[in-house]
């Protein structure tokens, strides 16, 4: 899937993705990064403060106990 970065709150890594022709945004956390090796936990912190808001990026949809989310979060 693919969707735009519509707000990222910074000192708890977390934010939402905005998907075209769906109502709710997608919450992610920066563990959903998508890394060469998951265990990373610096490259995923890295990566996730690389992202903009508007940037483009493609994801995984996954559900957990509060609904759909996003992992595998690759920027464009």
């Amino acid at each position: 899937m693919e969707g735009t970065i519509k707000n990222l709150v910074g000192d708890k890594f977390f934010g939402f993705i905005k998907v075209e022709g769906r109502e709710k945004d997608l919450f992610f956390h920066k563990n959903s990064m998508k890394t060469e090796n998951p265990e990373d936990q610096d490259e995923k912190l890295r990566l996730f403060n690389d992202l903009k808001v508007d940037d483009m990026v493609s994801f995984e949809e996954a559900d957990s106990p509060k609904g759909p989310n996003a992992v595998d979060i690759v920027k464009m």
